[in-house]
């Protein structure tokens, strides 16, 4: 469903949760300036920071993702303004409840000898 190596988009402004598929799309393409439709992930938050929205385009049609935490709340940065690519590791980290802005990625391995 979702490949690893799609660009995440990270929407920080709260938006009016009512909004679908549709309304979504438009977001995307008209404040984000970005193509909805390139298989790139998109991420909404609204104001009590309890939910996300996730939109997704797979090959002939748009996939939205709901997450509503019960017991806790997410943690986003405090800028507003901007939109914020996302590692799929601070992903990860969103989606578990962490506060992906704090957490250190691991550097990655580079190999140039094997033997």
């Amino acid at each position: 469903m979702l490949p690893f190596n799609s660009r995440v988009w990270f929407y920080r402004q709260p938006i009016d949760f009512r909004k679908q598929i549709d309304g979504l799309v438009v977001l995307v393409a008209d404040t984000l300036e970005k193509d909805p439709t390139s298989g790139q992930l998109f991420i909404f938050r609204n104001k009590k920071a309890d939910k996300l929205k996730m939109l997704y385009w797979e090959d002939d049609g748009f996939w939205m993702f709901y997450k509503r935490r019960e017991s806790s709340r997410h943690t986003f940065p405090s800028k507003l303004d901007a939109t914020l690519e996302l590692s799929s590791q601070q992903l990860q980290w969103l989606l578990s409840g962490l506060d992906f802005t704090r957490q250190k990625e691991e550097k990655k391995s580079e190999i140039k000898r094997f033997f």
